[in-house]
């Protein structure tokens, strides 16, 4: 007979009210949780449900009665008896107001279907701030083979960052450099991406919601038209297998450049 194992203690259940719905979710669950369990459509932009909650984007803030400000449904955990609303007026304009916001500085056309429902579900309109508005316009960074940086598309979501960091790869390569209006996403010192502790994994291009990193192949056949948004195989099949050959003659490049010298701190070389 096998030796019992231990697995951790039950966890009681919670109950909480969801736009007059009452639920019950397993303790520790957060209210994000708790609307998807009520098929209740809560749009985010910084959360995947392997990333640590980062709080920035504040697309997903809900109501929660007692509370002076709105609260991020995919950090806030659930409390017994808490009262939440997420469609209250209150709600909706402020996801409206930060959708406008980003999409009035920040090119958001490569974004899903999915966001662009928001965008017209919540009304945002963000050609109302003007064509003198202040945005990250910024040529391409195209400094490899490999993949694009294009930061005109950058929402500060920070997966990236995450992905790179201590929820995926562990090789720290990018990370948000500046304070303040001068946030950005930057390899260590702006190096090229060559020279950084990048390994190629592709990661941060695979969390990236706005298209601001992909596959160069992909950045390729987008400028010759021939990318096609509809498509799940074919010209998507041959990028990605053209991406993997140039990732892999790129990493044995990188072998041989540093074969000898002592990698620096995070960088792992596979």
């Amino acid at each position: 007979m096998a030796d019992a194992v231990f697995v951790g203690m039950p966890k009681r259940l919670v109950g909480v009210n969801i736009d007059g719905r009452e639920i019950e979710v397993v303790e520790g669950s957060t209210i994000l949780d708790a609307c998807r369990r009520l098929t209740i459509d809560t749009p985010t932009l910084c959360q995947l449900d392997n990333l640590t909650p980062v709080n920035v984007c504040r697309v997903c803030v809900v109501e929660v009665e007692g509370s002076r400000v709105l609260v991020p449904a995919c950090s806030r955990k659930v409390e017994a008896g808490m009262k939440i609303r997420t469609d209250s007026e209150r709600v909706r304009h402020s996801r409206r107001l930060v959708l406008e916001l980003l999409a009035s500085s920040v090119d958001m056309s490569l974004c899903s279907a999915q966001v662009q429902g928001w965008m017209s579900q919540y009304g945002a309109q963000p050609e109302r701030f003007g064509a003198e508005a202040a945005t990250v316009a910024q040529p391409v960074k195209v400094d490899n083979d490999l993949y694009v940086r294009d930061y005109s598309r950058c929402i500060l979501c920070y997966k990236c960052v995450e992905a790179c960091g201590v929820d995926a790869q562990n090789t720290f390569a990018i990370g948000v450099a500046g304070r303040g209006f001068d946030a950005h996403i930057s390899t260590e010192f702006d190096t090229p991406l060559p020279d950084s502790a990048c390994v190629y994994c592709g990661n941060c291009i695979g969390v990236c919601p706005t298209g601001a990193l992909m596959f160069k192949s992909e950045h390729d056949m987008r400028a010759e038209g021939t990318w096609d948004e509809g498509l799940r195989g074919g010209v998507h099949a041959r990028a990605a297998r053209a991406g993997q050959h140039d990732r892999e003659s790129h990493l044995a490049a990188g072998q041989q450049r540093h074969r000898g010298a002592p990698l620096r701190e995070g960088a792992v070389w596979v």
